[in-house]
């Protein structure tokens, strides 16, 4: 049944939920290590700020799941690997499904599997790829009761950008965010549009699929905890970061600080206590 894993992932008094995405290693791009050089501390340290999940590879899942805590985070797992976030671009891009992700997702306790739908200008193959990927899981989660968590991409040109640069433009989000619910998607993990004020927008295209909001790109204290508030306003059901939180000098504070803003309803000012906090 989904509903059991469901249950594990979202937060049962506000029905939203935050997981902490730290499966960077996995894309094999150096920049994508800091923060998360050292994996079981890093692990460690999140834990004890008790997010309600974390995401990971199947590498790395183990050192949350062997972890003799209760309650602990719940696993997210990565099923797919890719060669896409490079500021110089191979020959050849893939995202490829790991072998039985839904078994080995099952093995490992998982509450959820996390895919990705790229798309990448001038790079149908790939969005291919992801759609196949996408179409294999599906019936597999569906028999072992795993929720499907799709993340919807839109990428900025490379040569404009350079590496994993995403695209805020609604007109480009919503279609591709609707795209993964005739998909099948139990949840979706879309990124942020450059203007917030219109992301109840991509919400409303989810026809009540939960939205958890990407972290975007590296920001300023100030400015992630005032946009995550403002997308919690506007029905947002959780957030999904990453180096907002591993490339802080304190991703417990500001891991804190987050969840007040998530669960308790905190502005940026009452959140931003967390970490003036000793």
């Amino acid at each position: 049944m989904k509903i059991a894993r469901f249950n594990r992932l979202f937060n049962p008094k506000t029905g939203r939920c935050f997981d902490v995405a730290i499966d960077h290693g996995f894309f094999n791009e150096r920049s994508f290590l800091a923060g998360i050089e050292n994996m079981p501390r890093t692990i460690a340290t999140l834990v004890a700020a008790a997010p309600d999940a974390i995401q990971l590879s199947v590498g790395q899942a183990p050192h949350l799941q062997r972890l003799p805590l209760r309650p602990k985070p719940a696993l997210v797992l990565r099923s797919d690997v890719a060669n896409v976030y490079g500021p110089d671009l191979p020959r050849t891009l893939f995202s490829r499904l790991i072998e039985e992700p839904v078994l080995q997702a099952v093995r490992l306790d998982a509450a959820c599997i996390v895919v990705n739908l790229f798309r990448i200008p001038d790079q149908p193959e790939v969005a291919d790829q992801c759609i196949r990927n996408i179409l294999q899981l599906k019936p597999q989660c569906d028999h072992y009761g795993m929720p499907l968590m799709i993340e919807p991409l839109v990428f900025q040109p490379n040569v404009k950008a350079g590496g994993y640069m995403v695209d805020g433009d609604p007109q480009k989000i919503i279609p591709l965010v609707r795209q993964a619910v005739e998909l099948g998607a139990d949840i979706i993990k879309a990124d942020p549009t450059d203007d917030v004020s219109v992301y109840h927008k991509v919400i409303e295209t989810t026809g009540g699929i939960p939205v958890l909001v990407r972290g975007g790109g590296k920001a300023s204290e100030n400015e992630i905890l005032a946009r995550t508030a403002a997308l919690i306003a506007q029905g947002a059901a959780g957030i999904v970061y990453g180096r907002n939180i591993i490339q802080h000098a304190n991703p417990a504070a500001i891991t804190r600080a987050l969840m007040a803003v998530v669960h308790e309803g905190a502005g940026a000012d009452k959140a931003l206590e967390f970490l003036r906090q000793p």
